[in-house]
């Protein structure tokens, strides 16, 4: 068989494992924007449906990951490659994580729900949402970026996650005041405050999957540097 078919094969297979990888990123990204709609809407069928397409994630993560080792067996491959398939692996990992934050959210949204205190207190649910709302956009923007193995993009994702911990820091001052304010909401805040945290965790793998883009594009790991260095690094720059 001639190196140009071998190649041609390979090529086939990284796109199919992309591909598949792109699917999972769009399931996630819809579970966490309808976790968010179940908590601004009271919707306890949305909830539950958040969590049934939990299986559904956590078996492409399986599937893929199986799809993986089958590559690096047949084609042993190098360089940026072998980057690539790495990169995919650690970013199927996070998008998993992404459908359990999802998931976190969607099992408080029960809780909220049965207890009855939506209907009994005035809660600060539309400012979640705005968190959502930014963490949901990095994370479409980074598999956009990764659909296009685009480094500007996965840098604006890098940077955006500032905003987002600046949004959840700003909601725990919020919570902390209701719950002086009303001790009635302390029960009802502290779930406000891990479904707080669950839409910050989004952000943060949102940002991992962008430092993984800049990781095969330039095969240089950008975790836990400084912004000044992971700009140098995805902009080329000297």
């Amino acid at each position: 068989m001639s190196d140009k078919h071998l190649s041609t094969q390979f090529d086939s297979e990284l796109s199919s494992v992309s591909t598949r990888v792109l699917e999972m990123g769009g399931l996630v990204e819809s579970q966490v924007a309808q976790a968010i709609y179940a908590l601004t809407n009271y919707s306890a069928e949305t909830a539950t449906q958040v969590l049934a397409m939990e299986e559904r994630v956590n078996r492409l993560e399986v599937e893929i990951d199986a799809d993986l080792s089958a590559i690096i067996a047949r084609r042993q491959p190098t360089a940026r490659d072998l980057r690539l398939l790495i990169a995919i692996s650690k970013t199927i990992g996070n998008l998993e994580r992404v459908g359990d934050e999802a998931a976190r959210i969607a099992r408080t949204v029960q809780r909220l729900i049965n207890t009855g205190v939506f209907n009994r207190l005035r809660l600060p649910v539309s400012d979640v949402s705005f968190e959502a709302d930014l963490a949901t956009a990095s994370l479409r923007k980074a598999l956009d970026a990764f659909a296009r193995l685009d480094t500007v993009q996965a840098l604006d994702v890098i940077k955006q996650d500032n905003q987002i911990d600046q949004e959840f820091d700003g909601l725990m001052r919020k919570l902390i005041t209701y719950m002086m304010e009303d001790p009635r909401t302390i029960s009802a805040s502290i779930d406000l405050v891990f479904v707080a945290k669950a839409i910050e965790r989004v952000g943060d793998h949102a940002k991992n999957l962008a430092e993984q883009i800049i990781y095969i594009v330039k095969g240089t790991d950008v975790r836990h540097n400084s912004m000044e260095t992971v700009e140098s690094v995805a902009l080329d720059q000297p």
